[in-house]
């Protein structure tokens, strides 16, 4: 039962919670339009995956201190995939996004050709997903959610 004692983790499933949700929100404001798929999913403002690190590398540095090689391997851990975030896993989504005009732009041929607009869309491949990485400005803004949300909830378990 140790488990639940283990505020770093409780305080990173929390950031990625937290994140997730309010993404709906966010692009709500944004758009004018509810999109629940966005709790599920990768990709958005703020990060989650920059959230849940960052909360961790709190949580550890509250509980083990600065100085603890604990924090140094949970900050190096959350620069790599903050990194990774706006690096490789944003590209790939740009690359998706092309690859998905070039999928429209044949379908498009291929329905003027042989009456592909016919068919249910259920028949018609589903597209890549191009929300697969961030923003630098979600990465950062999901990395100071963790931070504060772990602040905040050690603030209010140690009243």
């Amino acid at each position: 039962m140790e488990i639940f004692s283990n505020f770093p983790l409780w305080a990173s499933l929390f950031a990625i919670l937290f994140a997730q949700v309010v993404k709906v929100p966010i692009q709500f404001i944004a758009s004018r339009k509810v999109d629940w798929s966005l709790v599920t999913s990768t990709g958005g403002m703020p990060s989650s995956h920059s959230a849940a690190v960052t909360a961790l590398a709190t949580g550890i540095a509250l509980e083990n201190g600065l100085s603890s090689p604990v924090f140094a391997l949970a900050t190096v851990f959350a620069i790599i995939t903050m990194f990774d975030a706006t690096g490789v896993r944003f590209q790939a989504g740009e690359q998706a996004a092309v690859i998905n005009q070039l999928m429209r732009d044949f379908n498009k041929f291929v329905s003027d050709a042989k009456g592909w607009q016919n068919k249910d869309e259920e028949e018609k491949r589903k597209e890549l997903k191009t929300l697969l990485g961030h923003k630098p400005i979600e990465v950062f803004f999901g990395g100071l959610t963790g931070i504060f949300l772990t602040l905040l909830v050690h603030y209010l378990i140690t009243l």
